[in-house]
């Protein structure tokens, strides 16, 4: 790749592109089964309704972001599963298999651990197999495949969640 994949807090300036990722494979990819783009509104929004504990990074290459990660509550915030969360990846789309991705999920790991957390959630569509993968190589396991949950682009499509113990 040349250049080093560098991880940081993300930033307000930051939003515009975060959400440009995002909406690409909103609106051409079962990555994520969101069916309308996220508005300036909404991202904003959800950036400013984060805490210390559910940070959002992005990842610079060259100076430009060029991908972008997120811890999230699983499940409803202030209940018994505060100390578990959800971890959601994005890479630019023309910059697959660079290292950008790997580098976000360690960045989440490491934060996820130095932040007391005690289980990392992931998951994918079952056909998105380049996440599923990168999940696994990162040490996360399969916990089961939900058939038929999300309906897009006119079918029916499954989801895999997998998990990763932070505390051993």
């Amino acid at each position: 790749m040349g250049s080093e994949v560098r991880i940081r807090l993300a930033r307000e300036e930051d939003l515009e592109t975060v959400r440009s990722i995002f909406n690409y494979y909103v609106e051409t990819s079962t990555c994520t089964f969101n069916l309308e783009p996220q508005t300036r509104e909404e991202c904003l929004a959800s950036y400013r309704a984060r805490t210390d504990k559910l940070p959002l990074v992005v990842a610079e290459l060259d100076g430009r972001v060029v991908g972008w990660a997120a811890l999230s509550q699983w499940r409803r915030p202030g209940t018994a599963y505060s100390r578990s969360v959800e971890g959601s990846v994005y890479v630019d789309k023309n910059l697959h298999r660079k290292g950008i991705g790997k580098a976000l999920t360690i960045d989440m790991i490491d934060r996820a651990k130095a932040l007391g957390h005690r289980t990392l959630i992931g998951g994918a569509c079952t056909e998105q197999e380049a996440s599923l993968a990168l999940q696994r190589a990162m040490g996360f396991r399969s916990v089961g495949v939900l058939k038929s949950v999300g309906y897009k682009f006119g079918r029916w499509l499954d989801v895999e969640h997998t998990q990763l113990m932070l505390d051993k």
